[in-house]
């Protein structure tokens, strides 16, 4: 492989890097529109369990909005150790999850550890999300005691 291959791939590896912490931050920052644009237009595949299977991204921001975009809600994604397989204008890649959350309304929280399996694809010089699919390994929820509840910050 060239000097000039080896600098190319791994400007389309640090790109799916990118791409990945885009979403997982704009999922935090509740940006719909940072989410929309992670994911290729048409048909797609983001299967997140209990969550639901969607086949296009409109139909997951709708849920997205109903669950997360609420001031209460204080979302942190923390996405680690991706394992990214280049296969010309396709990818894959593997990703640690460790997600927190809390009830801004009652200081009731829960923690999340799992791995996203995704497939990226290069549309008009972009890499976006094809398919994504969280699967599960940890979950632990931690309810707020009374004397613990209190006003939480954004």
């Amino acid at each position: 492989m060239s000097l000039e291959q080896r600098i190319e791939k791994l400007e389309h590896l640090e790109a799916i890097r990118q791409l990945k912490h885009r979403y997982l931050n704009s999922c935090d920052l509740k940006d719909v529109e940072a989410i929309r644009q992670c994911f290729a237009g048409g048909e797609v595949l983001i299967d997140y369990g209990a969550i639901g299977t969607f086949s296009h991204r409109d139909d997951f921001i709708e849920v997205f909005q109903k669950m997360a975009c609420h001031v209460h809600v204080i979302d942190l994604h923390h996405g680690a150790n991706p394992e990214i397989e280049l296969d010309g204008e396709e990818a894959s890649g593997r990703w640690a999850l460790y997600y927190f959350t809390i009830d801004g309304r009652t200081g009731a929280s829960q923690q999340l550890g799992g791995f996203y399996q995704d497939r990226y694809r290069r549309v008009d010089g972009q890499w976006l999300i094809v398919e994504t699919k969280f699967l599960p390994h940890s979950l632990k929820r931690m309810p707020a005691a009374e004397e613990q509840q209190q006003e939480l910050f954004r």
